[in-house]
């Protein structure tokens, strides 16, 4: 590129610009500094995960474990007898590495095979679970000191096993609306840097989910891998658009007809109360069973094995039933 410069003071004067001058003056005129190298945007990519998965993915699983969540609550709850609150709490992707960084140690961990899909999967239980929740499976309440920092023995593991194929069916069933997967037991660990089933850098699908039982709480995690998962984006997409047809309101009517003849389990519970197993073992007919609690205590009304609503014991004629006060909040 050139520019011809003509002054007229009586004479003619030609000059040629050269390359550089010219650049100089248009980076002045954008207020840069003549000789600065141009700034450009710059997008970081990661070569080491070139499976990471698109963003609408992780909102259709967020969604299918919502629904897994559901399903656990009352399966768990059915099982240990016992009122459990059940949230999910994230679900996002990052490398196996960084999965393993966040779990405590030592912990329950599971190995799972995800047939017919090659890989595996990894199901973690965090010991501030672990350990109430066997202590609900020997007869206890479930109160245990939160400081306890060991390994699962065997034994205990061998007790963990049957909640662990409780859990692994309603996640089988969370995921039959997409596919087919055959989530099962290959192994289980306590220490998480000890079960390599990834390379470090492979990217996972995490999925936290924390649990309460009583006054325990902690973390449910779930690792899948993310080129597995990002291999069924058409399979998400496919159920993704027919959960967005909307039902119209013959359809809501109709399935509201056939709900309403249903029947609901109603439960009216007492707090928890203790005896000793000498006690247990005196009781005859006719004895009376004596409660520390006062006629006003408020119960807990139970539909379906939830906890819904606070109420007191009234009489009804020769019957007992119970008021409901307040709606139990979430």
């Amino acid at each position: 590129m050139a520019c011809r410069l003509h002054v007229n003071r009586g004479h003619a004067v030609k000059r040629q610009l050269s390359q550089q001058e010219i650049d100089a003056v248009f980076q002045s005129s954008q207020g840069e500094a003549p000789g600065e190298p141009t700034r450009q945007k710059v997008t970081v990519f990661d070569f080491r995960r070139p499976d990471r998965i698109a963003k609408s993915q992780l909102r259709a699983i967020y969604l299918l474990h919502e629904n897994f969540v559901r399903s656990i609550v009352s399966s768990l709850s059915a099982y240990l007898r016992t009122y459990l609150v059940v949230n999910l709490v994230s679900v996002e992707q990052l490398s196996y590495a960084e999965f393993l960084e966040g779990l405590p140690s030592p912990t329950c961990m599971a190995s799972l095979g995800l047939k017919p899909y090659e890989g595996n999967a990894v199901l973690e239980i965090n010991p501030t679970l672990v350990f109430p929740i066997l202590e609900i499976l020997l007869g206890g309440t479930g109160k245990v000191s939160t400081s306890i920092q060991r390994e699962v023995t065997e034994i205990e593991q061998n007790l963990m096993d049957s909640l662990l194929r409780i859990v692994l069916h309603d996640l089988r069933e969370a995921w039959k609306p997409i596919t087919n997967i055959d989530f099962t037991i290959q192994s289980v660990d306590t220490e998480p840097q000890f079960l390599q089933v990834m390379a470090p850098n492979e990217a996972v699908v995490a999925v936290g989910i924390e649990m309460r039982i009583g006054e325990s709480a902690g973390l449910m995690n779930i690792a899948m891998p993310s080129l597995m998962i990002k291999m069924m984006r058409q399979k998400f997409d496919q159920q993704w658009s027919v959960r967005k047809a909307e039902s119209t309101a013959e359809e809501q009517a109709r399935v509201l007809g056939l709900i309403k003849p249903s029947r609901v389990e109603v439960d009216v519970r007492l707090p928890v109360q203790s005896i000793q197993t000498r006690d247990l073992l005196a009781l005859q007919k006719g004895d009376v069973l004596a409660f520390d609690l006062s006629v006003d205590h408020s119960v807990d009304v139970v539909l379906n094995g939830n906890r819904q609503f606070l109420g007191h014991v009234v009489n009804t004629g020769k019957k007992r039933a119970a008021v409901l006060d307040i709606p139990v909040t979430k």
